[in-house]
């Protein structure tokens, strides 16, 4: 069994690199993978999105689609191209606080944290450094009201 790690953007996989080159060589038919990951991937159109293709020894194979990174659902729910040049002194987008939400429960089964506060505090830390503002604050002053109990953020 082998596994392969690559970065598509999220429903336009092609045969080209880099899973062409990878693919290939394991004697896979290239576009059966690449049609399989396009369908897994279609949710998250237009983002780089992590994907895993297992290759077992009989040349079947398994995808193992990934979560995103925190940025590039921020760009998608902001309909942003980047983050700012300058963050901390210009800001290029504002999320709602329940747009924070929502992006933190997406990342919430790929995190390191053990509870949506966690996720929502990882997620305020990446505003942070692309320039986002969130319900019209700075981020580290959202972050700091969450810690002053002064912001609820539920769990379920």
């Amino acid at each position: 069994m082998q596994v392969v790690e690559v970065l598509v953007t999220g429903g336009q996989a092609t045969p080209g690199p880099p899973l062409g080159p990878v693919i290939g060589p394991l004697g896979l038919n290239v576009k059966q993978v690449v049609d399989r990951i396009n369908e897994a991937t279609k949710d998250y159109s237009g983002l780089n999105v992590p994907v895993k293709i297992i290759v077992k020894d009989d040349r079947s194979f398994e995808i193992e689609v990934g979560i995103p990174p925190v940025s590039a659902l921020i760009k998608r729910e902001l309909k942003l191209e980047k983050g700012s040049a300058n963050p901390g002194k210009d800001f290029v987008g504002n999320l709602k606080l329940e747009q924070l939400i929502k992006i933190a429960k997406v990342k919430k089964a790929s995190s390191l944290s053990y509870t949506l506060k966690g996720v929502v505090r990882e997620a305020l830390g990446t505003c942070v450094s692309m320039g986002i503002t969130v319900d019209g604050k700075n981020p580290k002053d959202v972050l700091r009201e969450i810690d002053e109990g002064k912001i609820e953020i539920p769990e379920d």
